[in-house]
C-alpha cells in the first residue's frame, strides 16, 4: 500500500500540473471505487481553480477557489498518470485543465477513495478528526511521545502504526525508523525513556525525507505520477530483507505480528 512517502511524492508531481489552473473536466469514468463517488463530483469541481494542494497522513488533498477539496486515498494499487497517452481500462477519474494538461486516476484494485468536503470543514472529516501529529511536523516531538505513551505497555511499533498517535506512519517506515534509532519493535512503548523517544523522533524524519526523496518505495503496483518508480526500496536496512545483513553486520529477522510482518535487527535493537 502506498504510504506516507508516496502520497508526498504523488502530491508533489500533480502540484506543477494542477495548481493555479481551471478544471475544463472531471469525469468519473465508473460509479465507484472503495465506495461510490461523491455524486457531485463532476458539478462541483469542474469550471473551478485549483488553489493548493496537500496531503493529510496518506490522503492527498486538492483545495479549490469554490472553497471545496478533493480528498484521494490511493488504496493498495492506485496512481495518479500525467498526461496519459491512451485511456487504460483502470482509468477512473479523468480531470482535464484549461492549460491542456490530463489527469487519470488509475487503480486496479479499486480499494481507493475520492470524496469532496467542505475546505472549512477538513479538520472535521472523519479519517481526521482523531488523528495525531503529521510525523514532519513540528507536533511530533520526543516530549509529545513521552506524554502519549506513558503507562502504555503495548509495542512501540504498534503504537506508532497507530494513527491517532502519529498520523500517516506505515509498517515500511516503521520498521525503518527503529532500526535506525536502535529500538526493539515488540519494546513497550511505555518504557522508553525520553532521550531514546528523542532519537526516534529524529529517526523518523530522517527515514520518511529521504523515502521522499527517492520518490517513495514501489511496491506492486505503485509508481511516481510520471510514470518513474520510486527507488527508496533500494535504501531499506532491514524491511524486506529477512536473513540478510543489517548496516551493523548482524542478521535481519523477520516475525509476523497482527498480520503484518516486523522486519529488525536484534542485534543493535536490543532495548
Amino acid at each position: 500500500m502506498p504510504e506516507l512517502p508516496e502520497v508526498e511524492t504523488t502530491v508533489r508531481g500533480l502540484t506543477p500540473v494542477l495548481s493555479g489552473q481551471r478544471l475544463t473536466l472531471v469525469e468519473p469514468r465508473r460509479a465507484d471505487l472503495r465506495r461510490a463517488f461523491p455524486a457531485d463530483l463532476r458539478q462541483r469541481m469542474t469550471g473551478a481553480t485549483v488553489t493548493s494542494l496537500g496531503r493529510r497522513a496518506k490522503y492527498g488533498l486538492v483545495d479549490t477557489d469554490r472553497g471545496d477539496t478533493m480528498i484521494f486515498h490511493l488504496g493498495m494499487s492506485g496512481r495518479w498518470r500525467i498526461d496519459p497517452g491512451e485511456a487504460q481500462a483502470h482509468d477512473h477519474l479523468v480531470i482535464e485543465t484549461e492549460a491542456g494538461r490530463r489527469l487519470a486516476l488509475n487503480d486496479a484494485r479499486r480499494f481507493g477513495f475520492v470524496d469532496l468536503v467542505e475546505t472549512a470543514a477538513l479538520e472535521a472529516y472523519p479519517p481526521f478528526a482523531a488523528m495525531g501529529p503529521e510525523p514532519l511536523g513540528p507536533g511530533l516531538t520526543g516530549a509529545y511521545l513521552h506524554d502519549v505513551l506513558k503507562g502504555r505497555a503495548a509495542p512501540i511499533k504498534a503504537m506508532l502504526l497507530d494513527q491517532r498517535i502519529v498520523a500517516g506512519l506505515g509498517n515500511i517506515y516503521v520498521c525503518e525508523a527503529l532500526n535506525v534509532a536502535g529500538i526493539a519493535p515488540g519494546r513497550a512503548g511505555g518504557q522508553i525513556a525520553r532521550a531514546r523517544l528523542d532519537r526516534l523522533v529524529e529517526a523518523i524524519r530522517a527515514v520518511l525525507e529521504a523515502a521522499i526523496a527517492a520518490g517513495g518505495s514501489s511496491l506492486r503496483d505503485y509508481v511516481r505520477p510520471d510514470g518513474e518508480l520510486g527507488y527508496f526500496s533500494k535504501e531499506w536496512r532491514v524491511y524486506g530483507r529477512e536473513g540478510e545483513g543489517c548496516p551493523c553486520g548482524a542478521t535481519v529477522q523477520r516475525r509476523v505480528d497482527s498480520g503484518r510482518s516486523t522486519f529488525w535487527c536484534p542485534a543493535c535493537q536490543k532495548g
